[in-house]
């Protein structure tokens, strides 16, 4: 793990090791200028292999190379070739690296542009449930002020209606009775009645105090006798007369 941070070596030689594969960071090795990798079991090579900028020389002969790159690596078999070969991959390597970085770069500004259209939907669906929620409470405001209004006109209503219930309740019961008499007129009756039972209060007293104490002998009181005795007679009279005048309407 440690091999790619020499990167002062210059001329390497790793043919006939039945390498797979090499190091992710082999580009490490900048001062890197001869390079054999001869007889290996090599399929591709790292992307960092483009930053070897100081390679002159290289050989991949003898690996089992993608066919584009074995086409690109070419031969080895002298001195140009060999040259050539390094100058012709690392071309190919930087290509590729590019073309990676463009891909990267495309991920990444897609996944932005994703990110971006996840966060605007975000905000567009909490702004729809806000709205919703607006909504739904002016629907529940307005609810509560119909039913407001709707308790309050039946309660008017009711109120109506019982004052109105009541109101013909009294009225035939008012109509029902006699109309009262005159108030003047029955404090006068009782009145005059009030005076004739006192007068009579008096005469009696008067009759009394007059037959029954020493005052009958006074002028006033002999009057008064005679005249009562006067009017028990006529009255007696006045009795035996209706018994006869009975009797003889019968026979």
């Amino acid at each position: 793990s440690d091999f790619c941070s020499l990167m002062h070596l210059v001329k390497l030689d790793l043919s006939k090791n039945r390498l797979q594969q090499l190091p992710l960071d082999f580009g490490r090795l900048v001062n890197l200028q001869h390079l054999d990798l001869l007889n290996n079991r090599l399929v591709t090579l790292p992307v960092s292999f483009a930053q070897l900028k100081n390679l002159k020389w290289l050989d991949l002969k003898d690996n089992p190379l993608d066919p584009v790159l074995a086409k690109v690596a070419g031969d080895c078999l002298d001195e140009k070739q060999c040259k050539q070969a390094a100058v012709k991959v690392l071309q190919h390597m930087r290509a590729i690296q590019s073309e990676q970085d463009r891909q990267r770069q495309r991920k990444l500004q897609a996944e932005r542009e994703m990110e971006k259209k996840r966060e605007a939907e975000q905000r567009a669906k909490e702004a729809q449930e806000r709205e919703l929620r607006k909504r739904e409470k002016a629907e529940e405001k307005e609810r509560r002020r119909r039913e407001y209004d709707a308790q309050k006109a039946a309660k008017q209503e009711m109120e109506k209606k019982t004052k109105k219930e009541t109101v013909q309740t009294r009225k035939p019961a008012s109509s029902s009775r006699p109309p009262p008499p005159p108030r003047h007129k029955h404090s006068w009756s009782r009145s005059v009645l009030r005076v004739l039972l006192f007068v009579l209060l008096c005469v009696l007293c008067t009759l009394a105090a007059c037959k029954l104490t020493e005052l009958q002998r006074q002028p006033l009181c002999v009057s008064l006798n005679t005249l009562y005795e006067d009017v028990f007679a006529a009255l007696q009279n006045h009795k035996t007369l209706q018994n006869m005048l009975q009797q003889n309407s019968q026979q």
